[in-house]
């Protein structure tokens, strides 16, 4: 059952810096799929397919009605360039726009995917693992990938598995649900000087993000809520009365009934501004769920698994927090899930991100230790 963790280690750095180099902002993962098929496909692994969502399917033992378990890793960047992203190495780092989220991850997923497979199946298990490279985890992505999953495979998933961190003992048991809008304001416009008075598109939605950070947060026992306006655009010119501004908007809550509070408050505001007589239009472009009711006895059995192993392999202490990843869809589900790094390093989602390339080789022991203990033999 031993893994070759030196070979997995080496595997795992040629695969960042081939990954690394095939851009794949969201809805955009084409290449990077396509490259992540040819690897199993190359190493023997049966009926790998692309899903219309984009998402790498590497099925073990998976029957047409089986229970199984997910284990995936996301291939898309928050970064929304389509050319090859600048990448170097120096003193024992890799920097790379998303090296780390979650390119890094993803190759640790591949390359040790080669020895699960073996040891699995041959273990003789009555239930499935799917191995997934998905797509759509960041930001406008809005899950997509794990989204078609669930509809998939919803009511078969016993557990659920994301490796998505730089931090290898820390442990996303709690989903932090989102609303992310983009909020417009139209008016008439004019000259800045000729029709000096009419009302201005940029003013009316500079007002609109005063009240909306003058929100009083809503609390609920130990819950954490949070928002932030991260774009604003409009207008036309200095001497331009502007016709036409948009925000980008979001709030998060990791309870669901802060969330909700957020909701009506967002709503209400925007309902304000109608009955003024603005213009206003509002998009929501993504939707995160928050965790609902699960299973507690399974759901510490996992998450004792994983922690078990970090003890293990690394000798450090799980932390457990809440955040908003794949896992927000199983666990608002009920389905038990998790969320932890197999590689460690810093300035996630900047330019200025970097991977520590030596990390891999822990991320490797750890996810063997992991996959060990929890899916072979048993």
């Amino acid at each position: 059952m031993s893994c070759d963790i030196e070979a997995a280690y080496q595997q795992a750095v040629a695969l960042v810096r081939a990954l690394c180099a095939i851009p794949a902002p969201s809805h955009h993962e084409e290449k990077r799929a396509e490259f992540c098929k040819k690897y199993f496909d190359e190493r023997g692994f049966e009926n790998v397919v692309i899903d219309r969502a984009l998402n790498v399917l590497v099925p073990l033992n998976v029957t047409q009605n089986n229970d199984i378990v997910v284990i995936m890793a996301h291939t898309d960047t928050v970064f929304p360039d389509t050319e090859v992203l600048p990448f170097y190495e120096k003193d024992g780092f890799f920097y790379c726009p998303g090296v780390t989220d979650d390119t890094a991850n993803l190759s640790v997923l591949m390359s040790c995917a080669p020895w699960f497979r073996e040891n699995f199946l041959s273990s003789a298990p009555d239930f499935g693992v799917l191995l997934v490279a998905n797509s759509c985890e960041e930001g406008l992505g809005n899950l997509k990938g794990c989204r078609e999953i669930m509809k998939t495979y919803g009511g078969r998933i016993r557990e659920f598995i994301s490796l998505d961190s730089a931090k290898m003992n820390s442990l996303v048991t709690l989903a932090a649900g989102s609303h992310r809008y983009q909020v417009t304001v139209r008016t008439c416009g004019g000259h800045s000087y000729n029709d000096f008075g009419n009302p201005n598109a940029i003013h009316l939605l500079s007002k609109l993000v005063n009240r909306l950070y003058e929100v009083e947060i809503p609390v609920h026992g130990s819950s954490r809520t949070t928002y932030n306006v991260g774009s604003i655009s409009g207008g036309t010119s200095v001497n331009t009365i502007a016709q036409e501004a948009a925000i980008l908007y979001e709030y998060r809550s990791n309870d669901r009934r802060c969330l909700a509070a957020m909701q009506d408050f967002f709503e209400r505001e925007i309902g304000k501004l109608k009955a003024d007589g603005v213009d206003v239009e509002v998009k929501m472009l993504g939707e995160r769920p928050c965790s609902a009711d699960i299973d507690e006895k399974r759901f510490s059995e996992l998450c004792g698994r994983v922690k078990k192993s970090v003890k293990k392999v690394l000798g450090l202490e799980t932390i457990e927090r809440s955040a908003s990843t794949d896992c927000n869809i199983p666990l608002s589900l009920g389905i038990p899930a998790v969320c932890f790094g197999v590689c460690r390093g810093h300035g996630a989602h900047t330019r200025e991100e970097s991977l520590e390339v030596a990390s891999l080789r822990d991320g490797c022991r750890l996810l063997v230790d992991f996959l060990s203990e929890s899916y072979i033999g048993k």
